[in-house]
């Protein structure tokens, strides 16, 4: 489902800083993957390959089938509105809209109806937990329900492919874990594909492997047997 091919990404004059160095790697369909290490081992540079807003220095990366390489602005664009849902440590909600409006958001990019759109987001919200909190606005919210209105928005169009960038990073323990209890369920009824950037050892753990990055390279690679959450 995403592969990279001996990826390098190299940053400043001459290529001087390696921010990935010869990465390759396979996530199948439905397997669920963590990458951790230190600030600037390469965790943000990968998701951002990932998911098309950067290219590599050299290498290939394939999503679905699809090298990146190969398409345009506008078509990578499409593939993340169609098949790569993204969830942000910041939420990245539009404070104007109401959580259904942000929800059904990504639906409107792909020109779906308001009413169809709104339905969707309504039923998404509902398996989230938040049926009571359609009309409410980011502010009116908890932590822990913006998260969740993300993930609702970014699981709403059914993508293959699921990115999160530190889901539980501003989030008190026990609401982290409880975000990270709907996304073990979410990931049952939708088998997506999961690339998970994070400090959290505990979210680490939520993944079937865990890649530990350390100047640009994967230095261990780790399977896991997961115990039940």
């Amino acid at each position: 489902m995403i592969e990279l091919k001996g990826v390098n990404r190299l940053f400043g004059e001459g290529g001087a800083v390696k921010a990935l160095a010869d990465v390759s790697l396979l996530i199948g369909r439905g397997e669920r993957v963590a990458v951790m290490g230190p600030s600037g081992s390469g965790k943000s540079t990968l998701l951002n390959l990932v998911c098309g807003l950067d290219e590599p220095t050299s290498g290939a990366i394939l999503i679905d089938g699809i090298n990146l390489a190969e398409l345009n602005d506008d078509a990578r664009t499409r593939l993340r509105r169609e098949k790569i849902g993204m969830i942000f440590q910041t939420f990245n909600l539009l404070p104007t809209l109401t959580a259904c409006e942000n929800v059904a958001l990504p639906l409107r990019l792909q020109g779906i109806g308001k009413g169809q759109a709104e339905r969707r987001a309504t039923a998404m919200l509902e398996r989230v937990g938040l049926a009571d909190r359609l009309a409410h606005r980011p502010d009116q919210l908890s932590g822990g329900e913006r998260q969740r209105i993300a993930i609702a928005r970014a699981l709403i169009f059914d993508p293959p492919v699921l990115l999160a960038d530190e889901p539980t990073g501003n989030l008190d323990s026990q609401t982290g874990d409880e975000i990270l209890r709907l996304l073990d369920r979410l990931h049952d009824e939708l088998n997506t594909t999961i690339l998970l950037v994070t400090h959290n050892e505990d979210a680490a753990l939520f993944c079937d492997r865990i890649l530990r990055l350390r100047d640009g390279e994967v230095v261990r690679e780790e399977h896991l047997r997961k115990a039940a959450r």
